[in-house]
């Protein structure tokens, strides 16, 4: 498997879990009446199973992309290091402006 399919899977896993922590967390501290208004609907169960789907979309994405920017700042894991040379300086040349004249 590649390795930003692992690496995209991970970070959904992580993210279903922040997401079931959050709703939890929502529930249990009663935040604007919501477990009140769960428990006492007969479709609370689609709230919850919503809550828990809309935010692990948006946590596995933030983790996605901490994932995909943390890794432009390791270097490469194998293969040779190209060096890195320095461009040599550049050669003056006179270019003589072009002049026209004005009727």
């Amino acid at each position: 498997m590649p390795m930003m399919i692992r690496v995209y899977i991970r970070s959904v896993l992580i993210g279903a879990a922040l997401a079931c922590c959050f709703v939890a967390a929502l529930m249990s501290l009663d935040v604007a009446h919501l477990r009140h208004l769960i428990l006492n609907s007969s479709v609370g169960w689609l709230a919850v199973i919503m809550l828990i789907v809309f935010n692990t979309i948006v946590f596995a994405g933030v983790q996605f992309a901490i994932a995909v920017m943390g890794q432009a700042e390791s270097p490469p894991s194998s293969g040779r290091r190209s060096s890195v040379r320095r461009p040599r300086p550049m050669a003056r040349v006179h270019v003589p402006a072009a002049t026209t004249r004005r009727k």
